[in-house]
């Protein structure tokens, strides 16, 4: 039967996939320099024979032929989201598959060595590079699956959505963020006019930081059978469901920075793990692309990491693992002027919850100009200063650091990614305000550290259905109804407005 035939071939694949992925896992946090040049070659053929085996014309035979078979409905399923991945597959050759994969992995390590002095003018050439085969690829798969270039690009991280539905979403976000933001600082003002914050005076060790960052992490539901916490330049969930591999970075000076950024990994890991493992060789059975994985990371990180009631419970669980000397008599309202901050920045993963969007439209607007041509690499940092001074009233000229050089997705040739992140925290606060009808004791349960009834409607909901429905049809089955602004717009108004 040619199903069973695309079972097998698709285990093989899976096998395939785990160990490029835990490639990439070493290549990033424990890799010595020397070892770059190798391991891109060596990423780069492994990336090149997954596209060859799994694209491979037999392949698209099976899938032909398995449909007229007598399968089950779960089997149908799996077969209508394989040939979607089949199709999505054969537009590329893995001729050009491989040569970008030695291209990103090459300009990744190169950002690595450069961001740490903001060296733009040694990095641009990898960048331009990596830039040109993007254009390349968006061309190619945009002749195939007959969407706009940069539309092919979001439809790999994000089936189903496109400019069309994203645009006006953003031009929201915008036009109700621009005049919230200033209306924000001074509601924040005022209450620290009443309860001046205590600043951080302690020096956070990382020993300690990364003991509170496991124990919260098993709090809130990660099963450490099935995978760790490491150390990297970017804070990343990578590895396979069976062995999640998440990463941070750690500020002595700041406990909030290194602590969010776990949580936000362990929303990722959360679904990996979720997910059906009886698929997990099927493209029904991986996560419903980058929106919905977004989502489940600042459900962690925002729903529940920012939420008051659950520092209730925390803020006595981080001072007994930061020490004596750390927190020492702090109140709830003290560490909530913390968590709640709103304070404009440069770095778009320390961003609160309410300047956070405005980094994203700022990158989704530039990679627009960017796979269309309107804009060439080297205009990147000017036109990123501009938007920056127009949507947060900051500069970034001269500071490539904290510009256009502070994320990792350019340089690993991710475009098409951003617009998840605002997408997923829309979809975070949809799926808070379902739980919260479905289940009223939410917060309670935040209280006493306990997510189980939260976890189970998230598992239900989301984990469990993986991707045998499209974003939209998962979503509205979900929570009711279709993606909408408003729940993170009302979200954001009660939790930092007056």
């Amino acid at each position: 039967m040619s199903f069973a035939k695309l079972d097998a071939h698709l285990k093989k694949l899976e096998a395939l996939s785990h160990a490029q992925s835990m490639l990439g896992v070493d290549e990033a946090v424990m890799m010595p320099d020397g070892g770059g040049e190798k391991r891109a070659e060596a990423m780069g053929s492994l990336a090149g024979l997954y596209h060859e085996l799994a694209s491979a014309p037999q392949v698209g035979e099976w899938l032909a032929a398995a449909e007229a078979e007598d399968l089950s409905s779960e089997q149908r399923t799996a077969i209508r989201e394989q040939k979607r991945s089949y199709l999505n597959l054969t537009c590329l050759s893995s001729a050009f598959v491989e040569k970008q994969t030695q291209a990103r992995i090459r300009s990744e390590q190169l950002w690595r060595q450069l961001r740490p002095e903001g060296d733009w003018t040694a990095f641009l050439p990898a960048l331009e590079n990596v830039i040109a085969l993007a254009r390349e690829e968006a061309a190619l798969r945009a002749d195939v699956l007959k969407l706009a270039p940069y539309d092919a690009l979001i439809e790999q991280f994000d089936p189903g959505s496109r400019m069309a539905e994203i645009t006006p979403v953003f031009a929201e976000l915008k036009a109700v963020l621009t005049p919230f933001i200033p209306r924000a600082l001074d509601a924040q003002a005022k209450r620290n006019a009443k309860h001046p914050p205590k600043p951080f005076a302690a020096r956070f060790s990382i020993d300690r930081q990364k003991a509170l960052g496991e124990t919260m992490m098993k709090a809130v539901g990660f099963d450490f059978r099935h995978g760790r916490l490491d150390v990297s330049h970017h804070p990343f969930c990578g590895g396979v469901p069976t062995d999640v591999r998440m990463t941070t970075r750690y500020d002595e000076s700041d406990f909030l920075s290194a602590l969010m950024g776990v949580l936000h990994e362990t929303g990722h890991g959360l679904y990996e793990q979720g997910l059906p493992k009886q698929w997990s060789h099927w493209s029904v059975g991986a996560a419903r692309g980058m929106a919905v994985h977004e989502s489940q990371s600042l459900f962690v990180e925002k729903q529940i990491g920012r939420n008051p009631a659950f520092w209730q419970w925390a803020l006595p669980v981080v001072q007994q693992h930061l020490g004596p000397d750390a927190l020492p008599g702090w109140s709830h309202a003290d560490i909530m002027a913390h968590v709640h901050k709103v304070k404009p920045g440069l770095i778009r993963v320390d961003a609160d919850e309410v300047t956070y969007p405005m980094h994203v439209i700022l990158r989704y607007e530039l990679e627009q100009d960017l796979i269309a041509g309107r804009m060439q690499p080297r205009h990147i940092p000017e036109a990123w200063d501009a938007k920056m001074m127009v949507y947060l009233g900051l500069s970034t000229k001269d500071n490539m650091k904290d510009g256009p050089m502070q994320d990792v997705h350019w340089p690993s040739g991710a475009f098409g990614y951003f617009p998840s992140y605002t997408l997923g925290a829309l979809l975070a606060a949809q799926q808070a305000d379902a739980i919260r009808r479905a289940h009223p004791a939410m917060d309670d349960d935040l209280r006493r550290g306990d997510v189980s009834a939260i976890n189970a409607w998230r598992r239900e909901h989301i984990w469990s259905k993986a991707s045998s429905l499209s974003t939209p049809d998962l979503i509205t089955a979900a929570t009711g109804h279709p993606l909408s602004a408003r729940p993170f717009i009302d979200h954001v108004m009660q939790r930092y407005g007056d």
